[in-house]
């Protein structure tokens, strides 16, 4: 192994950075981790740098979903709603990750997230906001009205099949991409679905738990974590994640929505050039 980047310290202080800024947004942090394994290990099979990098948002995941439970921003309903039809795509995402060539992989990651830095960056103003677009007739919304542990009040309509095809689509995403889907979730959520920003991260943390843990179960089943220094990596970076999860759900209160779509927009750019560049 590389003496600096398999260095222990190292890897859990980046587990660390990527738990903080994963968690803020409601991403997950797999749009890092990604990204940053590509870079140290660049021959690693794609679906074991996805069974790596899923394992460690599964970590995130769920260490952000208790703090965002303490704060009571998650929207349990739809989240449970949403997270039962990504469960199939992760399914089926992991069994594709094996027949996607490397080159394919980077090239279509990097636009990915290249394209959705510039729907955040230049819709920033809507995204921001709780307006969506009427994709579905108004007597197919769903009216709910939450109260946070500060006792701010979020009252919001979303569209529950709409969402339930997004959520469909990022799970069978997210594990071939190995990025657990909040960078898709999270924008979803607030511009075509009418979330509140805030409720959006928590509850995109919710969901990702979910499914990264079932995407995380098919990997072990396959024997994709079975290989020399997977779970070194994994059991390192996960225990920065674990505790940077807890900063960020703790930052995500005392930050601006708008700040937030901002650093989302930033980190998208410039891992999404980076990866690209490598694969071309």
């Amino acid at each position: 192994m590389h003496i600096l980047w398999d260095n222990a310290f190292f890897l859990v202080f980046t587990g660390f950075i990527v738990g903080t800024v994963g968690t803020l947004i409601g991403a997950g942090g797999g749009f890092i981790i990604v990204p940053f394994l590509i870079i140290i290990h660049p021959a690693l099979p794609t679906e074991i740098l996805t069974a790596i990098s899923i394992a460690v948002v599964a970590c995130n995941a769920i260490s952000g979903s208790v703090a965002y439970a303490r704060s009571k921003t998650i929207d349990y309903r739809a989240g449970r709603w949403f997270a039962a039809f990504t469960i199939p795509g992760s399914i089926a995402g992991v069994y594709s990750t094996a027949y996607i060539p490397k080159i394919v992989f980077h090239v279509v990651f990097g636009l990915l997230v290249i394209g959705l830095a510039a729907l955040l960056f230049f819709q920033k103003k809507a995204i921001a906001s709780s307006d969506s677009s009427p994709l579905l007739p108004e007597s197919r919304k769903n009216t709910h009205t939450l109260m946070d542990a500060t006792g701010t009040v979020f009252t919001y309509e979303y569209r529950p099949y709409l969402g339930a095809f997004i959520s469909l689509i990022v799970g069978y995403l997210s594990p071939i991409l190995g990025i657990g889907g909040g960078i898709i979730h999270v924008p979803a959520l607030v511009k075509w679905l009418g979330f509140p920003i805030r409720i959006a991260t928590a509850t995109s943390h919710f969901i990702l738990a979910v499914m990264a843990t079932v995407s995380v179960i098919v990997h072990v089943v396959n024997g994709n974590y079975n290989g020399p220094h997977i779970m070194y990596w994994v059991v390192t970076l996960s225990t920065g994640v674990v505790a940077g999860a807890q900063l960020g759900a703790f930052l995500s209160h005392r930050v601006q929505g708008q700040w937030l779509i901002r650093i989302l927009s930033v980190c998208l750019l410039l891992v999404g050039l980076r990866v690209l560049l490598s694969g071309v």
